[in-house]
Parts: C-alpha cells; sequence; structure tokens
C-alpha cells in the first residue's frame, strides 16, 4: 500500500531534546488548511494511506476535518503520528475514530515520567501519553508505539517494553535517532543525547525479547544488521512501504530511495558483510561524528 506521509506543521507542544526536525519550529509556518487538501487531494487516486505528522499534528484544529476529508477521498489508513497526549482526552479519541482515524502511533521515551518527561522537556507529558494509549485501547483502536533511542533512555528499553506489554498496545517500535543538525554541531548536545550502537544493542534485544515473548509485533528502525544479530527479522525497513513526504517546503517521492542515497550511508566495510543489500547502514551524521569502528561486517 501507497501511503503519504503529511507534516502538517512543526509546532509541538512538547520540545524534545532529540527531536529531528531541530529548530523548523522556528522557521517554516503550518501548512495552510487549503495546502493540506490539495495534497490529499492530489495523491488520493494513486496513495491509499495518509500519516497525519509534524510537529504535533493533534494540535490543529483542523486535524479532525481532514481526516474527514481522508476518509471521504477514499484513504483506507488513516494515521495519526503524535506524541499522544492529547489523547488522554477520551472524547477527542472518540471524534477523530468517528472522522475515519483507525491507527494511532503515539510516542513514548522512558518507563517512567522521570524519563519521558526529561526527554520531552514537558512536565506531566508521560502521565498523558499513558492514559492517551489507555484511552485508545479502550476503545478497541490499532495502537503501535514508537520509542526513539537516546543516551538517556536506552538502558530502560526492556522496562518500557514491559510497560507497553501491560499497557497491550498492538505493537512497539524502538527507533535509534536521528541526529539534527543542532546537535551535530553541539559536542555537549552530542554526548549527552546521542548514545553509541554498541552499547544499546543488548538493551534493543532484551526490550525486543519481552514483546516476542508477549506475542506482540516488535521492531526496530536505524539500526544496522551489525547491531542486530539473532534479531534481524525485527528490522522495520524491509517492510516500510512506499511513502510520498510532503515536508517543510520539499516533497521526496521515494522515501525509500531517499533514506538509501541521502540519509543513511555505508562505510569501507560493509561491502564485505552479507546483508550489504539488504541493510540501508546507520543515519549518516553518525559516522561523521563517531566513525565506523563499531561496525563489523557480518560475514556467512
Amino acid at each position: 500500500m501507497k501511503r503519504v506521509d503529511l507534516k502538517v506543521g512543526f509546532q509541538c507542544n512538547n520540545r524534545c531534546r532529540f527531536c529531528v526536525q531541530g529548530n523548523k519550529r522556528e522557521i517554516y509556518p503550518n501548512k495552510a488548511d487549503n495546502e493540506v487538501r490539495e495534497i490529499l487531494k492530489k495523491r488520493a487516486k494513486t496513495h491509499q494511506g495518509v500519516v497525519f505528522t509534524g510537529g504535533e499534528p493533534t494540535i490543529r484544529k483542523e486535524l479532525i476535518d481532514w481526516v474527514k476529508y481522508a476518509k471521504k477521498l477514499g484513504c483506507k489508513e488513516i494515521q495519526i503520528q503524535t506524541n499522544g497526549r492529547l489523547f488522554s482526552y477520551k472524547n477527542y479519541c472518540q471524534a477523530l475514530i468517528k472522522a475515519g482515524a483507525n491507527e494511532f502511533s503515539p510516542a513514548i521515551h522512558g518507563s517512567r515520567a522521570e524519563i519521558h518527561d526529561y526527554l520531552t522537556r514537558a512536565p506531566g507529558s508521560f502521565e498523558q501519553t499513558v492514559q492517551g494509549i489507555k484511552n485508545l485501547t479502550s476503545l478497541g483502536q490499532y495502537v503501535g508505539t514508537n520509542s526513539v533511542i537516546t543516551r538517556p533512555n536506552y538502558k530502560d528499553l526492556p522496562n518500557l517494553a514491559k510497560l507497553l506489554v501491560s499497557l497491550k498496545v498492538d505493537q512497539f517500535q524502538f527507533a535509534f535517532m536521528h541526529i539534527n543538525t543542532l546537535i551535530a554541531k553541539d559536542p555537549q548536545q552530542t554526548r549527552e543525547i546521542v548514545p553509541r550502537h554498541s552499547k544499546v544493542e543488548p538493551y534493543v534485544k532484551k526490550g525486543l525479547q519481552i514483546g516476542i515473548e508477549a506475542g506482540i509485533p516488535v521492531m526496530t528502525e536505524a539500526i544496522p544488521y551489525c547491531f542486530m544479530k539473532n534479531y534481524e527479522g525485527f528490522v522495520v525497513e524491509k517492510i516500510i512501504p512506499d511513502t510520498n513526504v510532503f515536508d517543510a517546503d520539499f516533497e521526496v517521492e521515494d522515501y525509500t530511495k531517499y533514506r538509501k542515497t541521502q540519509g543513511k550511508t555505508k562505510g569501507p566495510n560493509c561491502i564485505k558483510c552479507q546483508y550489504f543489500q539488504t541493510c540501508e547502514g546507520p543515519w549518516k551524521e553518525y559516522p561523521e561524528i563517531f566513525g565506523w569502528d563499531e561496525f563489523k561486517p557480518v560475514m556467512k
């Protein structure tokens, strides 16, 4: 299924320390209502799904009407990619569901408020996001969470997995952070926020295993295969659908191609690896900062 990833604006009620969008909220205005509708209409004939994202799409008062419009145009899958805070209001969840939203992807970055709220820089956000997940599952909705792996939270991933299992989510994903330009230019932020792949590996696997044993679909994003031994089947890049991204002031027609040719990179020894053709490598900013020593080709 082809889908549209539609970034409706970069304003947000969190200010996450790791946010890949960096300072876009200070640079780009929100997409206007007619612009969003035009994109939806333009792609409706060729794309069967839409992901409303940002920034934070739920703070846009037009979101419910956009969901209704997407459904009217024939979209089969309508996903809300969000920090999940406004889902703590059950009536808001119900309004989105009635409008046609049928997939929800709230982001949660720690098993307790101390970690999550530190990363989001929004006191109370953990409690709201957890309540939002509870509201959605109680309403029978499909909930697939995303958690960004950072230095402050990577050791907590197994506990986070336990929490997600207890919340009865339909799936969960651990995504290695994409270093934005602001962090890349700041050595202190890099030390504080960016983890090393080799340190993260055992905690990711423990977290995945908890989900596997509970019978929940689990996956990782942006973790190369050389750090996924025995868990190669849980690399999400293999199944990401064809996606057309509408970003700030540009369009990415083929997100898979973009990741492989511009977003990610491969090192000098990657060609020796048995996963060379399958693996996309790390986000390009990571080896620019840390080098390639951690990356060991997997030999047959």
